[in-house]
């Protein structure tokens, strides 16, 4: 029995994905965190723990950063929590299938500080794209490489 197993934590309040997660870690024989405010209602299934925090602004964010581990996958579209995720060593991914390196977050965290920037400003920034079927195969597709990835330098 290994260890630390690889485990995918997700922030999940306004993840898309949940559902193939659940299939993807059912499939590679793993576990899943979702860790949500109270304001999101999930169940545990077969491979997903639920982790239910207080509905304070970075609650969940907290939770996720104390919980993680190196050997674990973060399903985050927030920049500041994908930030956390790689200082603790673990990989971290969008939704829609973007895997975030360190050579990629400098960047991204400079872009959220700008368009906030604006928006304070008064200007208007465009939202994210709708999210599509295509967004959800090239998760389900990241996350599946991914995982045997990991699964298999764990074997190492």
């Amino acid at each position: 029995m290994l260890q630390n197993p690889v485990r995918v934590v997700v922030d999940a309040d306004a993840c898309p994905v949940k559902p193939e997660i659940a299939a993807c870690v059912r499939a590679a024989g793993t576990r899943a965190l979702l860790v949500s405010s109270h304001a999101h209602v999930l169940r545990a299934e077969e491979g997903v723990d639920v982790v239910t925090v207080d509905a304070s602004d970075q609650s969940a964010d907290l939770y996720i950063a104390n919980a993680l581990r190196a050997s674990d996958i973060l399903v985050t579209g927030d920049y500041g929590l994908a930030a956390l995720g790689l200082a603790r060593g673990a990989a971290v991914m969008t939704p829609r299938g973007k895997i975030i390196g360190e050579d990629d977050i400098d960047g991204l965290l400079a872009q959220r500080h700008f368009s906030a920037k604006q928006r304070r400003g008064g200007m208007r920034t465009r939202g994210p794209k709708p999210f599509t079927d295509e967004d959800r195969d090239r998760f389900q597709q990241k996350l599946t490489l991914l995982l045997r990835k990991l699964q298999e330098n764990s074997f190492s």
